[in-house]
């Protein structure tokens, strides 16, 4: 039998005598009611709920092993709802209405909680963490959205079996949560809410089945041995070789060579070599993301192999901007080196650098985290001369076209042939990570104490000590004394879906 509880009811009105006299009633024909199955698996997952650590656990699977960025966007979402929802429930909702719990004595003890909740009654913050979780992963992505929804579901139902929720509190706590994912929404656009990228139309033969098209694939990024089979089973005309990364480059020459299309299968840093080639040979070039990032590819709106393969076998493509640098790594022949994301001096090159030393050990994500920690311990910034005037600087980064704001850093590109550069510098300083912090959350403001942000053509850089690290597109070069960075506006031609 539960402990008496001391929350006292709220002021009682005809409308809310009925209401309660209804709910307290459909409340007692549950309790009285057979669960098939439920005995072993409701208390259970209700347990599992508490503090919102069974979708904490969702979430941390949905992003490893849901294998696309569609499914990391959903659990990031999913997580980011929640907070919204708890947050409003517990300092909104339930100190509005102090509602008492139900009395537990037409539950049977087999149904009942272990520890029994102390908080007010209404509404269910564990069926708002549910809807709002649910709601949030559906919002990026259908499929997934309904994998999670029936456990949300389980979990909002256990409350009313368990006796801590009568059902209007998991009714009212599930609309809570369902309207704080949409609300959140509405402050963060979804992918599928943001305007589409850019789409100059280019000119690019339609090949059936994959006829002509020689796809290149690096057999040491992410995921692209296994994107490598899917390949071949949806373009079955077309060639596929997967090579080792110090032979990518000769690979890719041969099969720009040899094909009327150029096809690569990696990360960003392997999609720049062949993007390099396709551009000097003229030929479209078809991106099939295989890479741990896959930047590029995504705000092309490409995220599976599907998308790549329609867009082939369609002849649908667009132009885009080519980054430019120059003089370039010297590895490369040093006249000139692209980008198709971003080029980038001061923190983030240290950060590849440490990344790649620690991944072979520890893995890629715990890799970043260390490297972090490492960099941002820095002793002192970068010495530069930009605009005529040397200062020190903790990050220069330079964007293959304007970077949009989705949520507190810079995110999505919509226009991939805008001919301009995103440049934003975070100024030198004592504490980088606060520095670094504070531009992310500023995002693309025109100026500030420690962030700058314009629109260029071009951008020179001075007064660099000779083997200053560099970074373009995840790959670490090293400058000599000055750079230039421009773009060719529409060098480009790459297989893209056209929006429906």
């Amino acid at each position: 039998m539960s402990s008496p509880r001391t929350v006292s009811a709220p002021a009682s009105t005809p409308l809310r005598d009925w209401l309660r006299r209804r709910d307290l009633a459909v409340f007692r024909g549950l309790a009285h009611r057979n669960w098939p199955g439920a005995g072993p698996v409701l208390p259970r997952l209700s347990r599992s709920a508490d503090h919102g650590l069974l979708w904490f656990g969702a979430a941390a699977g949905l992003a490893a092993l849901g294998g696309s960025a569609r499914a990391r966007r959903a659990a990031l979402r999913g997580i980011a709802s929640l907070a919204v929802a708890s947050a409003v429930t517990n300092t909104i909702g339930k100190g509005s209405v102090r509602r008492p719990r139900p009395l537990l004595d037409t539950v049977p003890v087999m149904r009942q909680l272990r520890r029994q909740p102390f908080t007010t009654s209404f509404p269910s913050g564990h069926a708002a963490s549910a809807a709002a979780f649910a709601t949030g992963v559906a919002l990026e992505s259908k499929g997934w959205g309904a994998v999670v929804a029936p456990l949300a579901l389980s979990v909002a139902a256990s409350r009313v079996y368990t006796g801590v929720h009568y059902p209007s509190d998991v009714l009212a706590g599930a609309v809570l949560g369902a309207g704080a994912a949409l609300a959140l929404r509405g402050v963060v656009p979804t992918r599928g809410q943001l305007p589409a990228p850019g789409r100059p139309p280019g000119h690019a033969a339609a090949l059936p089945a994959g006829q002509d098209l020689v796809v290149v694939v690096n057999e040491e990024s992410g995921t692209a041995t296994a994107t490598a089979s899917l390949i071949r089973a949806a373009l079955p005309h077309a060639e596929v070789v997967e090579c080792a990364p110090d032979a990518l480059s000769a690979e890719l020459e041969k099969a720009a060579g040899r094909g009327r299309a150029l096809g690569v299968c990696g990360g960003d840093g392997t999609v720049n070599r062949a993007a390099a080639v396709a551009a000097g040979h003229g030929v479209p070039l078809a991106v099939f993301p295989g890479g741990t990032l896959n930047h590029f590819a995504y705000d092309l709106g490409i995220e599976t192999v599907d998308d790549t393969c329609a867009a082939v076998t369609a002849g649908d493509a667009v132009r885009v901007d080519l980054g430019r640098f120059r003089p370039g790594p010297e590895g490369a022949g040093g006249a000139h080196g692209y980008f198709l994301n971003a080029f980038s001096l001061g923190v983030y090159p240290e950060l590849v650098r440490a990344r790649e030393h620690w991944a072979p050990r520890v893995g890629g994500w715990p890799a970043g985290v260390l490297a972090a920690g490492k960099v941002l311990r820095g002793d002192r910034p970068l010495e530069a001369e930009l605009e005529g005037r040397r200062r020190p600087l903790w990050l220069l980064f330079v964007g293959n076209g304007l970077f949009q704001r989705v949520g507190p850093a810079p995110g999505r590109r919509h226009n991939l042939a805008d001919g301009l550069l995103d440049v934003r510098v975070v100024h030198g300083g004592r504490t980088p990570g606060l520095r670094l912090l504070a531009a992310a959350i500023a995002g693309p403001l025109t100026r500030s104490p420690v962030h700058a942000a314009e629109r260029r053509r071009r951008v020179r850089i001075s007064g660099l000590t000779p083997g200053t690290p560099y970074a373009y597109d995840g790959e670490v070069a090293y400058s000599r004394d000055e750079l230039m960075i421009d773009k060719l506006p529409e060098a480009l031609t790459v297989y893209c879906p056209m929006p429906v």
